[in-house]
């Protein structure tokens, strides 16, 4: 089922709708039009219980102030994670983005893709489904990006419990695109502690480590004895407070997991990842056909966000599973390539599946 209802104007005069999906199965999915934020994600647990299991802001004012560093639910873009240096060369010539993540950019730049409002070019309903399509034309220049940037966002949700995220753009002139949604998730409900209990595996037997400004050193490192390894399921906090130089620099998880394909060519649909939270057996799979995922454990969170239910959010209370290209790739020839070129068309699929043990 959908549905929508206004839900707020921005500072500078737009209107903002939000958009209710509804499946058989009790989950219920809240998108707002505003930086195509996943508001809520509303789950049974093993006994029906329902609750939101995402982190976000009561109103849209705070979406757009508060959330802005945190990035709650939102669509990252034109490139999400990090760029060393805030510049790259593409085809000869150099591109100086704005900095706004100390000696980087980060998500897109000051503006990106999360903080404008987006256009709903299509609902879809019927066949056990039920979804919007999100459009959003980035003009050439946007945040210093080169080329005009057509971009579409679909979110879907089926009666088998999987919410499924499309992305599909198209450029007229080569430019570098890396879009991600950035939802915290929290399986026991938002709010309601940290998830260093919430066991994770990775299909991933490489990660990127990083400098202290979280880019890329370069080499793919293997995740073989380090606090990097969940290649079996293993509680989040089982390892983040050991001394490891990595967990140092990004005050826990920041990191980019290389997916264990046979090849970067390989686009086909992978489990990523699987999160269980054992209090109310809600079961989180992430499918994606990008190479890589950033685990982000919420280190950043300080108190100072107060959350849709009323309870400040604190440093572990969310976990985010980005699926990726691989942070600095402008900059890292080594890595599989970010670059979309006029006739191309870029593409990616994640799907977010739920169900309870």
């Amino acid at each position: 089922m959908l549905s929508k209802q206004a839900y707020g104007v921005t500072a500078n005069g737009q209107a903002v709708t939000e958009y209710t999906l509804t499946n058989s199965g009790g989950v219920e999915v809240k998108i707002i039009t505003y930086g195509g934020v996943i508001t809520s994600v509303l789950l049974p647990d093993r006994s029906g219980q329902g609750a939101n299991v995402v982190l976000g802001c009561a109103n849209l004012a705070d979406y757009e102030t508060k959330s802005s560093s945190v990035y709650f639910g939102c669509i990252t873009g034109r490139y999400a994670n990090r760029i060393g240096g805030g510049k790259f060369t593409l085809e000869g010539t150099e591109y100086q983005l704005d900095l706004n993540n100390g000696p980087a950019t980060l998500h897109g730049g000051l503006k990106g893709f999360d903080k404008v409002v987006w256009d709903v070019t299509r609902a879809i309903e019927g066949d056990g489904e039920a979804g919007i399509e999100l459009h959003h034309l980035s003009p050439d220049g946007d945040q210093h990006f080169p080329g005009a940037l057509d971009t579409y966002v679909t979110y879907l949700l089926n009666d088998r419990n999987e919410l499924r995220v499309e992305y599909r753009a198209a450029t007229d002139k080569t430019t570098h695109v890396n879009l991600t949604n950035h939802t915290y998730w929290n399986l026991a409900g938002e709010g309601l502690g940290p998830i260093y209990d919430h066991v994770l595996q990775l299909n991933a037997d490489r990660y990127t480590p990083v400098d202290k400004d979280a880019i890329p050193l370069g080499p793919l490192d293997s995740v073989a004895g380090t606090p990097f390894d969940f290649r079996t399921p293993t509680p989040v906090g089982a390892r983040i407070r050991l001394g490891d130089q990595q967990l140092v620099f990004g005050k826990g998880y920041d990191h980019n997991w290389v997916l264990a394909r046979e090849s970067f060519d390989d686009t086909s649909l992978m489990q990523a990842a699987v999160v269980r939270e054992e209090g109310s057996g809600r079961v989180l799979e992430v499918w994606t056909t990008e190479p890589g995922i950033q685990f982000y454990s919420g280190n950043f969170l300080d108190g100072s966000v107060y959350g849709s239910g009323g309870r400040a959010y604190r440093q572990g209370e969310g976990m985010a599973l980005e699926t990726q290209h691989f942070p600095d790739t402008p900059n890292q020839p080594q890595y599989p390539s970010t670059a979309l070129h006029p006739g191309e068309t870029y593409t990616s699929t994640t799907v977010f599946k739920f169900y309870t043990e």
